[in-house]
């Protein structure tokens, strides 16, 4: 099942929301300001990422700015517990299955995120449809 992380007025949350619709894959989406996380969620989250919280806080965020609280002084459970209390220091949106993890919206990256049998399909469609352009445009110059 995939999960989406997001908050109601990220555009990128939006993009994602809507491919995924698109390929109706089904997924589960948490608005991170509507649904505290919990400990369980966050731990895992960061778990996945490759680069722990380099990866899912924003360092740019207001919070961070005026905190100036350094991430690395802090105890898993502190970090949880500052995470389910600003919860606008996540990036987002986070998109996770039981294979993927993916922070943000990334076109090529996102296709992580189909079964298989529809990777293939939508790729060949791709390449069928760069070839139907470009006919397209060699009988365009004929004219």
């Amino acid at each position: 099942m995939i999960i989406l992380y997001s908050s109601p007025g990220c555009a990128s949350c939006r993009k994602v929301r809507q491919w995924l619709k698109d390929r109706n894959l089904k997924f589960i989406e948490k608005n991170i300001f509507t649904s505290v996380l919990s400990e369980k969620e966050i731990k895992h989250i960061l778990m996945r990422s490759e680069n722990g919280t380099e990866d899912i806080i924003s360092k740019r965020s207001k919070v961070m700015q005026e905190s100036q609280i350094d991430l690395d002084d802090l105890s898993i459970s502190e970090l949880v517990t500052f995470i389910q209390r600003h919860p606008s220091i996540l990036k987002r949106p986070i998109i996770m299955n039981d294979k993927s993890f993916l922070v943000g919206y990334d076109d090529e990256e996102i296709d992580a995120f189909l079964p298989p049998e529809m990777r293939s399909s939508n790729r060949s469609f791709s390449v069928n449809q760069m070839f139907d352009n470009d006919r397209l445009e060699m009988k365009d110059e004929k004219k």
